[in-house]
This record gives structure tokens, sequence and C-alpha cells, in this order.
């Protein structure tokens, strides 16, 4: 007869498959099919799998389960075909819940994956694990039974089966959830924050923070392999000029004075090739006090520190190039695109170079399009507020070129978003076929400087009818620095970066020094403890801001992974570095003493790098924000929503760190 809510008076329960005037081909394992009602969609029912009474059947799965482990024989990603008529016990959190014509259906979540357990309506768990709130811990024993055809999940390892519950018991109840867990929409990132703790039960979320887990053993082995030894070093040491602000710790036994936390192990990861020792490493976390952006994590980050001795900066590409591109390659896949990673060995670009091609000195070489200098062609030109400020401020002109974008639309999306940068507007033309076959600038720029003037600009950025060039006019290296920027958008825009690619580059050669604009001070470019090129010799002939460096960059798809050098290992090339710099000898050994004495008893010629491990895990994951490669990031302003740090502490605390806390002044 037809079945109420999924019931039939008996002692077992299976799934029954309702199709209109079809009849099940016969019973296995106790299973049968049956036609409930016409036209209705696939319900499942209960019905006798055998023939003995409730107290055997019960009697029967309670023994069976009494040798299982008491909170699970197998975890909610285990079991498959070949466990159909065991008993099993899985523990996890309630991830759904639903019901179909009588019986429940329970996603049941834990660490390693969902395994989708039934609960009849004649359980004496039914009512409860009926009302019991979503993201609840419980523990559910029964019965590992194939799925019909129609009703596998081919999505789910564990989509062939599904457990028929017999036993249940509420491990921990939970209350209504703040934040939707079983979803991978976008929620408010405070939200998430304050509760991290359930954001991190979120499919994405969860993945990534294993990701970083697996990239970081990926690492380690794939060090070891290179012949590096891991080593650790202090988190409490000494303030030093490092380029941003340290986070400072007070010392009780020490009053007045300050630890700080470390930028980075630079001094001591020197320290420690000076000690004797070779070829060290460490997954090294780093502190400093910044603003925070897409690709940067206020206060903390990790990076896979290294050092080595008696190497030069080809060594040391040579020795960290097998980790990345073995690293990346293994982990292609890991955000469900496939991506080519560039081979060995990788290409070199000088940085005068990267910056005059790309306005940058970490280029996205996914991005094809190449900068142009057409200063010539607005000097003297009718367009008055380039060519005046060309004449008399010795600005320069610099086009980006935008293949397909020869559009009112796209140029004004341009020019929209400059604005944006802060800027007045961006300049452009765009080219058009005319009537004869030929091609003709349209826009406000090309009727200012003439025909001869844009076709020339055309020539010489290879352009066509169809596509377009934006300018702007500036200092060399600002209008280079916002062209790189704007050749970054205008890729976007036109949809030129090829996806699917992991390209690597080295930008060597840095400068050495270079002079603030507003002061006119020499001042160190990247890393003072590098050495320069040409040693002692370029630094008391050259130039300052001729000279070279031996640093680098390694970047991937327009993001720095890292910086590194070959390190200034003599105490007198240090000392006159730091001189130029505007630094006395007294500077040097008070903020340096440790490095510089050790340097005065032997030092070996020493180099490394330190790719940023959360960089390189969020490019995997093809993530725009570091917070999602993160477990318990701090927010854009630099706070932990869900502990409230950073907080006020006692006066007590205070006190026996001999500090007094005073309120910021108010400026009115």
């Amino acid at each position: 007869p037809p079945l109420r809510g999924g019931r039939v008076s008996g002692v077992g329960c299976v799934p029954i498959l309702a199709r209109p005037g079809r009849v099940g081909r016969g019973c296995r394992a106790g299973r049968v099919r049956i036609n409930l009602r016409p036209q209705r969609p696939r319900l499942q029912a209960c019905f006798a799998w055998s023939r003995l009474s409730d107290q055997h059947r019960q009697s029967g799965c309670l023994a069976m389960s009494d040798a299982l482990h008491p909170f699970r024989s197998h975890t909610c990603n285990d079991l498959r075909a070949s466990d159909v008529g065991s008993t099993a016990r899985v523990s996890g959190w309630i991830n759904r819940r639903r019901e179909h014509a009588g019986p429940l259906f329970i996603d049941l979540r834990d660490h390693y994956g969902v395994t989708q357990c039934v609960v009849l309506e004649s359980s004496p768990h039914y009512e409860t694990l009926k009302r019991i709130k979503l993201e609840s811990v419980v523990t559910l024993t029964g019965r590992v039974m194939k799925r019909d055809d129609e009703a596998v999940n081919e999505k789910l390892a564990t989509g062939e089966i599904e457990l028929y519950v017999d036993e249940a018991e509420i491990q921990s109840s939970a209350e209504q959830v703040p934040l939707q867990v079983n979803s991978n929409d976008d929620i408010n990132e405070d939200l998430r924050l304050t509760y991290r703790y359930l954001d991190l039960r979120r499919e994405k979320v969860h993945a990534n923070i294993m990701l970083r887990a697996k990239v970081i053993e990926s690492l380690r082995r794939r060090m070891v392999e290179q012949g590096f030894t891991e080593f650790q070093t202090p988190i409490l040491t000494a303030s030093s000029p490092e380029g941003a602000r340290d986070f400072l710790v007070p010392s009780r036994l020490n009053p007045g004075k300050f630890y700080a936390l470390p930028q980075a192990p630079q001094q001591f990861k020197q320290l420690l090739m000076m000690a004797g020792f070779d070829r060290y490493f460490q997954i090294a976390p780093c502190f400093r006090d910044e603003d925070s952006r897409a690709d940067r994590s206020p206060g903390e980050f990790y990076q896979l520190d290294f050092e080595m001795s008696f190497v030069t900066q080809q060594d040391v590409f040579d020795a960290i190039e097998p980790v990345l591109h073995g690293l990346f390659s293994e982990f292609h896949d890991a955000s469900g695109t496939a991506h080519k990673v560039t081979e060995m060995p990788f290409p070199h670009i000088a940085y005068d170079e990267s910056m005059t091609k790309y306005g940058s000195d970490k280029p996205d070489l996914r991005n094809p399009i190449i900068l142009g200098d057409v200063t010539e062609h607005f000097d003297g030109s009718g367009f008055k507020i380039f060519a005046k400020l060309i004449a008399e401020k010795d600005f320069k002109v610099i086009a980006v070129p935008g293949k397909g974008g020869g559009s009112r639309a796209v140029c004004d999306r341009m020019d929209s978003w400059a604005k944006k940068q802060g800027k007045p507007g961006l300049g452009y033309i765009f080219w058009r076929a005319t009537d004869d076959g030929g091609v003709e600038g349209s826009g406000p720029l090309a009727k200012n400087i003439g025909e001869e003037r844009t076709e020339a600009i055309r020539q010489q950025m290879g352009l066509e009818a169809g596509d377009a060039c934006f300018f702007t006019c500036d200092k060399r290296l600002q209008a280079l620095q916002f062209s790189g920027a704007a050749r970054n958008e205008v890729g976007r825009e036109l949809g030129l970066i090829e996806e699917g690619e992991f390209k690597f580059v080295w930008i060597v050669d840095f400068p050495m020094f270079e002079e603030d604009e507003e002061t006119g001070k020499i001042e160190f470019s990247h890393n003072p403890f590098s050495m320069p090129q040409g040693g002692m010799e370029a630094l008391k002939t050259m130039n300052p801001l001729d000279i070279k460096a031996f640093q680098y960059d390694i970047v991937c798809n327009g993001i720095e992974l890292c910086s590194g050098a070959i390190r200034n290992h003599l105490p007198e090339v240090m000392y006159t570095a730091f001189e130029i710099a505007g630094y006395g000898p007294e500077v040097v050994e008070e903020q340096f003493g440790g490095m510089l004495n050790a340097m005065k008893f032997g030092a070996p010629p020493h180099g490394g790098a330190a790719p940023g491990v959360d960089r390189m895990v969020m490019l995997l994951a093809d993530e725009p924000s570091i917070r999602e490669v993160i477990a318990f990031p701090l927010n854009g302003q630099g706070q932990d929503l869900m502990m409230q740090a950073p907080s006020e502490v006692s006066d007590e605390q205070l006190a026996d760190l001999h500090i007094k806390s005073v309120p910021p002044l108010e400026i009115g």
C-alpha cells in the first residue's frame, strides 16, 4: 500500500525508489523497489529488510557498535561502496539537513569530508536530530547502504553510500550561528574575522588553510633535499632601521629599555654564516608595523628565509629555483584551474629595463603591454599642457598601448579610473579605419597635436585601427610608475592578461642608492647589507646613483615573492656604504654592532633571499587577499576582532614594565 510519512510496520528500513509503473527487480540484502504513488519523485521510505524483531535487530547493532571507537570508526570522507553492509560510526558537525517524505537526511561534516546520513521516522533519535541546530556536533552509528544509481553524488568522495542511523549521541549543541557555514558566499569581513573559528569551517577557507599547511610541508622537504638545514632565530631582539616600524616589547628586568620583534631574521641568518654554518633556512615569522594591502598582512607574516655561504648571485638562483618551480608545479591546480609554470632557468630583467618597459620592478609578464616614451611627439606640440611641462620641468610623456581598446567607452572608463587614483584624468588617442583604407586618430589629443604627430605615435607603438593609447605626463619615475599601474588596468580592461600561467622573473641590478626628491639626500634604495657591484672601488670612484648592487627580487604574476642579495661581508665596505647614505661609524656600530663585530673576525661571502609563504599560498589558491590564506589574520586596521586585540592592559601590568599610558593628543 502507499506509505505515509515513509513508515511501514516492520523492523528494518531501506530506501525505496518510487517510479510510476515500475516494480523493483527483487530484493537485494532486504532492499525492494515498489511503486508508491504515480507521478511522484524519488522518495525514501522504510521497509522490512529482515524478518528479525526490533529487539533482535537493535541488540545486534548494539553488539556490533560496542566494538567501535567511542567517536568514530571512519572519518566523514572514508566510507565507500566497498563498505556497504558494514556498521560504521562517524562524528562531525551537522552541515545540512533536509526532509524527504519522512526520512531525515543529514550531511555530516568533519575535517576530511562529508557523509550523508539517513534518520528514519521510526528512529527514537528522529525528533532530536530534526530539531537540533546546524553546526551541532554529533556521533552517528549505523549500517552503510549503497545509494540508488539516481541518487549517487559524484561531487562527494562518499557519494555512492549513505549511513542509516541506528544510534545517535549529541556531543555538543550549537546555538544559532551568526554566519552561514555551509556556503562560500561573500560575507562581511569583520563578521567573518569576529567569528573566525566558524569562518574556518567553511569549505573554501578550510581548503586554503590546508593548502598552506601542505605548501609549508613541501617547502621544508624541498629545502632539505637541496642541502639546507633548518635553524631557529630569536623572536625578542634589538630594534634596527630595516624600512618599517618595529613592534616594541618593554623589558621588565631592564626598565626603560625595549626589545623589538624581528622584521626579518636578517642579521641572525648572516651571523649564522659567520658562525660557520652553511645553507640555513627556516619558515620564519616576521613582524612589521605597516599598513595593510591586498598582498600584505599588517603585523605578522611568514617567509621561507634562507642563506648560503661562499656563493655568487647565480648560485642563489640555482638553489631556490628548483624549490619554487617544484612547489608551483606540485600545486599548480590548487585553485581548481591548471596553471603552466615558467620553465627553468627563470628569465632575468634588469631593474632599469623593467621600469622602462613595464613601469614597475614587479612586472606581471602575463600582460603583453610594453610602455613607450613618446615625449618627443608632445614636445612643442599644440597640446599646451604637456608641451609646457616638458619644456619647463623636463617632464616625460609615457604611453600605454591598448590593443583592441579603440572605443570611446573604453577610453572613458580608463579616464574615470585615473581620476579615482587622484589624477586629473588620462589622455588618450584611439584610431579608426578610414573609408579609403587608411587609419586616423581620434580624440582631443589627436586634434591638438595634429595628424603627423598622431601617426608617429601610432607607428612607434605598433598600433592599428581599433587600438588606443593612453598617456601620462610627469617626472620620469612618477610617470613610469603611474603608467605601470595603468598598464595593469588596461590589461584587465581589455582581457589581455594570460590566464592559467605562473610567470616567474628575476629582477636584478637594483640601484644601491637613490635620491630623496624632497631633501636631495642619498639613501639606500633596497637592502643596506648588500654588496655593491664593484665593491669598494665603486663606492670610492662612482656617482652613488650609478652604483648597482647584487640585489634581486623574484616576481610571479606581478607579485613580489621576495627580495634577496649577496651580502656585504667586509667591515670597511659597510662603513663606506653607510657613510654615503649619511650615517657615521658611530651609528653603524650602535645599530649593527653585533654583526659588524662578527665581520671583523672573518666572514665568508654569503647571500640569500626570503620568499613570502603567505604570498605564495595566495597565488596558488588564486585569492585576491592575503587574509584568505592566514588562519587568524588581523583586519585592515591591524585588529584581531576575535581576540579583541590590541587591548588595554591593567595599571599593575604597566607598573611592572615601568610604563605610563598617555592618551593621544587631540588636534583640533
